[in-house]
Parts: structure tokens; C-alpha cells; sequence
């Protein structure tokens, strides 16, 4: 999958080996075109409407593995009968669904992995420290260390496995790209997996300023602390965002450039290496997003760019 500044293009390769898209307009209403303007706020927004729109990508790749697997009877019953009546159904209710299936997954995921460490810290260490910081400083190692077990479990399956091995594809194609190497898949290859705006670095900020976030409320009691966590999670999102934008923006000063290291180690786990066919099914998202780009530019239609994570060129 692939951003620009007016469309998302995801591509996907088919049993019979054709390459298929889906594309889908970056278009905001105003009031969120207005609320990505404001600090701290936009980032909040920009988090969600990212997981929002990322589920209605995979549900698609999903499905696309889904049909392939039917037997060729089925499949031509399927475009014969249930064509239209599909694509009616994803352009109306299912686009809705997805979207808030996904909204809902990315807070319930950020709110367990922001609770199960507190009551996992005051389970172990409840009676050792006497200051809520030494907690909080605990509570944060132990956030850590769930996120790196988690990604690396997940990602021994072979199906994240295969995600992780397309982030990868992604970033290469960016980087030669940025490099102003010619896309053929030789060239791609011979690139990083891992890249300096991936989104796998909000994921490391998060836990590491949410420490220094939380430190700066006392709390007394335990239900305090879970209280004041929940509170504070938005504000987390919304700083978290603002400095991974600043680190972005220095990452050409010498010394400030590590700032974004932590991020890089983080694509260890997010990110795989990709294969030949798996790089050229992103090339051809990267170039089918560009080409319908240029195509909107031309005809005069311009949508507000999205200001996300990794603008302008992926998403």
C-alpha cells in the first residue's frame, strides 16, 4: 500500500499471478482537514484515520486471497451473480464496517498495552519502590518488553510474516525512489528494509515519552494510576506524533539524525526481507499511485494532502 497526495493504492498479486488495485481517494471532510492543522490534536486524528483506512486495504488483500482459493466454478459464479452486488455492498456498508472495526482494534490495542503494564508492575513491584517515578520508569520497561514479544510472536506466523516481508518492499521502493533510482526490482533490492519515517517509530515513542508524560501527574493509587493513564493516552498520541514529525525533519543534522535510531531497531521486527515478486507488486502500487496522481493534477482536481505519518510519497 502506498500514499500520495490524492490517492491510496494497494496491489495485490493473484493466483494467476496478475496484479489487481485497489484504489481509493484521499478525501477529508473539512472539519478534519482543519483539526490536522491543529498541534497535538492532528496527530490523534492522523493515528485513526490511518488504522481506519489501513484495515480497508488488508480487508481487501483478504479478500482477493479469499476468491482466489475458490474453485473456478465458484469464482465465475461469484463474478457472475455477486459482482455488482459485492461491489455494492464494499462501496456502502462494508467500507464503513471496516473502517470501524479498525478504529476500534487501534484503541483497544493501545489501551490494553497501556494497562496490562501498570497492573503487571504492581503485581511484581508493588512494595519495593516508594516513588511513583521509579514505577513509572518500571512500567515502562515492562511496556517494552511486551511490545518486542509481541511483534516478534506474531511475526514467527506465516502470515505476518508476509506483511512484514511487503513493509519491507515498501520501504526499499521509497528509498530508491528518494535515491532517483530507476523502480526495477534489481535496483530496489539492493536498498534497506528499514526507513527513517516508518510509523514503526510512533510505536517506540509512545512508550518511551509516555514514561516522561505520566511522570509529570502524581498518583497515590493504583485505580489513580489507571485513571490518569487513560486520561493521558491522547496526549501521548498527540506528542508522540509531533516529535516522530520533528525527528523527520532534523534526520539530515549529524548528531540529531539518532534520534530516530530507536525506530530503525524497532524495524527489525516490523519489517522482513522481501522476495523478488513481493518487491515487484510494490512497484507496481508505487507507480500506479503516481501515475493517478499526476493524472488528478492534471485535470485541475486537487484534494487537501493528507499529512500523515510518512507524507508526502507513502502513508
Amino acid at each position: 500500500m502506498f500514499g500520495g497526495k490524492h490517492i491510496n493504492v494497494t496491489a495485490v498479486r493473484r493466483k494467476n499471478q496478475e496484479i489487481t488495485f485497489l484504489e481509493v481517494p484521499r478525501s477529508d471532510k473539512t472539519w478534519v482537514r482543519k483539526l490536522r492543522k491543529v498541534p497535538l490534536l492532528r496527530g490523534l486524528v492522523s493515528i485513526i484515520d490511518a488504522s481506519a483506512k489501513g484495515s480497508k486495504h488488508l480487508n481487501y488483500s483478504a479478500e482477493a486471497y479469499a476468491e482466489d482459493e475458490l474453485e473456478p466454478e465458484e469464482r465465475a459464479k461469484l463474478a457472475q451473480d455477486g459482482g455488482k452486488k459485492k461491489e455494492e455492498g464494499w462501496s456502502l456498508g462494508m467500507m464503513l464496517g471496516v473502517a470501524v472495526m479498525g478504529i476500534l482494534s487501534f484503541l483497544f490495542g493501545k489501551v490494553v498495552f497501556t494497562l496490562v503494564p501498570v497492573f503487571v508492575e504492581n503485581f511484581l513491584f508493588k512494595n519495593v519502590f516508594d516513588h511513583y517515578i521509579a514505577h513509572n520508569l518500571v512500567e515502562g520497561v515492562i511496556k517494552l518488553i511486551l511490545l518486542l514479544v509481541y511483534l516478534w510472536a506474531i511475526s514467527q506466523t506465516p502470515v505476518i510474516k508476509r506483511l512484514f516481508q511487503y513493509h519491507g518492499a515498501e520501504h526499499k521502493v521509497i528509498s530508491a525512489f528518494e535515491a532517483g533510482e530507476e523502480l526495477t526490482v534489481r535496483n530496489v533490492q539492493k536498498y534497506s528494509r528499514l526507513h527513517y519515517r516508518c510509523g514503526s517509530s510512533f510505536m517506540m515513542l509512545t512508550v518511551v515519552l509516555g514514561v516522561i508524560i505520566y511522570s509529570l501527574v502524581p498518583w497515590d493509587t493504583l485505580w489513580e494510576r489507571v485513571i490518569q493513564r487513560l486520561v493521558l493516552l491522547p496526549v501521548v498520541i498527540g506528542v508522540s506524533f509531533e516529535v516522530l514529525k520533528g525527528t523527520n525533519a532534523v534526520k539530515e543534522v549529524p548528531v540529531l539524525r539518532y534520534l530516530g535510531y530507536p525506530g530503525l531497531w524497532l524495524q527489525l521486527l516490523t519489517t522482513k526481507e522481501p522476495n523478488d515478486e513481493q518487491v515487484e507488486v510494490s512497484i507496481a502500487s508505487f507507480n500506479r499511485m503516481r501515475e493517478l496522481d499526476a493524472q488528478i493534477e492534471a485535470s485541475g482536481y486537487v484534494e487537501q494532502p493528507v499529512n500523515g505519518i510518512l507524507d508526502p510519497v507513502k502513508g
